[in-house]
């Protein structure tokens, strides 16, 4: 799916709660989420641990559900969503780039990104060759036949950039993409998932701790305790 040409909230959320039981009691996750992100923005979202960052990920890609509330991504209603819907959803609507990097060890740089593609039923050369296009405009067009173990933190967070790319994502939700990087390979990282959002008008989500994507955000969001506390714009 390419990216929105219209003015249409890549994220739009209203009242989402998603509350898990435990025992006889239960956890809230996040509570009575309001949000509005529009195609194009590069949104920092923080909070401490336990704040509700993960479960609000998890909801935006289609890995969780609600327990009450809406939420339609890209189009997409996830409140009523099917396990197929969502599925599908995952494979060809968002990209998710995460903390350990998330590759399969036993395929190699090449497979990995092309693997989400295949998964989707697209055309296996036509992915091939546009999996080789990614890994060199990242920089890694000598390491596509190695696996993730010959690999540095960098070339394997870069490999799972280009993976959430395979597939063309309405929105790009990255976890802690510099959690196990050290600062220089971090800003590499940001400034990548940064060119993407301002080069190629991707929507990309960063939950993080760090303060590396701070000065390139569009805009600045703070949960706490399950609620959004804070949302400022940058311009």
């Amino acid at each position: 799916m390419p990216p929105s040409s219209t003015n249409e909230p890549v994220i739009l959320a209203k009242n989402l709660t998603r509350i898990y039981p435990l025992g006889d009691s239960s956890v809230v996750g996040i509570n009575q989420v309001n949000l509005n992100v529009g195609p194009g923005e590069l949104v920092v979202l923080k909070g401490n641990s336990g704040s509700g960052k993960s479960t609000l990920l998890s909801l935006l890609a289609g890995l969780d559900h609600p327990s009450s509330g809406d939420l339609v991504v890209a189009g997409h209603n996830l409140s009523n969503s099917h396990a197929a819907d969502l599925t599908r959803f995952r494979r060809e609507v968002v990209g998710m780039v995460f903390q350990s990097f998330n590759l399969l060890p036993t395929l190699s740089v090449l497979e990995n990104v092309c693997l989400p593609a295949l998964l989707a039923e697209k055309d296996l050369e036509t992915t091939r060759q546009k999996a080789i296009e990614l890994l060199e405009w990242l920089g890694l067009k000598d390491r596509r036949d190695h696996h993730p173990d010959q690999l540095s933190g960098g070339e394997m967070q870069r490999t799972a950039i280009a993976r959430a790319l395979i597939n063309d994502p309405a929105l790009i939700l990255a976890d802690e993409p510099t959690g196990n990087l050290d600062s220089r390979n971090g800003t590499v990282v940001v400034e990548l998932l940064a060119q993407l959002n301002r080069d190629a008008k991707r929507t990309v989500l960063i939950a993080t701790h760090s303060d590396l994507a701070d000065s390139l955000a569009t805009t600045h969001i703070r949960i706490k305790d399950g609620a959004l506390t804070d949302a400022t714009c940058n311009g």
